[in-house]
């Protein structure tokens, strides 16, 4: 198992190494890079837990399949690790390459809104059309589209029955 700082360099390594690889810590692949994830803390790990809490229950009764921190590959050399991805249906393989329905980034002390904003475009450009950001400092949610990144008023699902405000998740803190 590799903690990040042996991989840090510059090295260049092919997206077949990186996924035979193990990491002290999660690690995602961007054009033959490895780059790390921030670590949870206790609230981040939290709102995972109820987002898929949420999410659980509209997958019960519909084709939905929310997993957390599932590896996804965006192309031949991306490979990104989002706090929860809803896919609509199981993957072929055990990496999926089809976009997920919704893409969600729970913001973490150490983000860096450079990477977090290449990250939510790489989403887009691929094809996810629901990729949402919850800020637990802020207590705010946001999407992400072609305008950017933008606040809102709750997460909602077209052709599903959810909706969430950030006081249903945040008064559960």
């Amino acid at each position: 198992m590799l903690s990040f700082k042996q991989v840090a360099t510059k090295t260049q390594i092919t997206a077949e190494q990186y996924l035979r690889m193990t990491f002290e810590h999660d690690a995602e692949f961007v054009h033959g890079e490895i780059v790390e994830r921030s670590m949870p803390d206790y609230v981040h790990s939290t709102i995972q837990y109820l987002m898929l809490l949420r999410l659980a229950v509209l997958a019960s009764n519909h084709r939905l399949y929310p997993r957390p921190e599932l590896r996804l590959r965006l192309a031949e050399d991306v490979f990104r690790i989002p706090d929860i991805s809803v896919l609509t249906e199981p993957p072929e393989g055990r990496v999926p390459d089809q976009p997920p329905l919704v893409a969600i980034e729970i913001l973490s002390k150490d983000d860096r809104h450079s990477n977090l904003m290449q990250k939510l475009e790489e989403y887009r450009v691929w094809g996810v059309p629901n990729i949402w950001v919850i800020d637990p400092a802020t207590q705010r949610f946001s999407i992400y589209t072609e305008l950017g990144l933008q606040n809102v008023s709750s997460f909602s699902l077209p052709n599903y029955p959810f909706q969430l405000a950030p006081a249903d998740l945040f008064s559960q803190l």
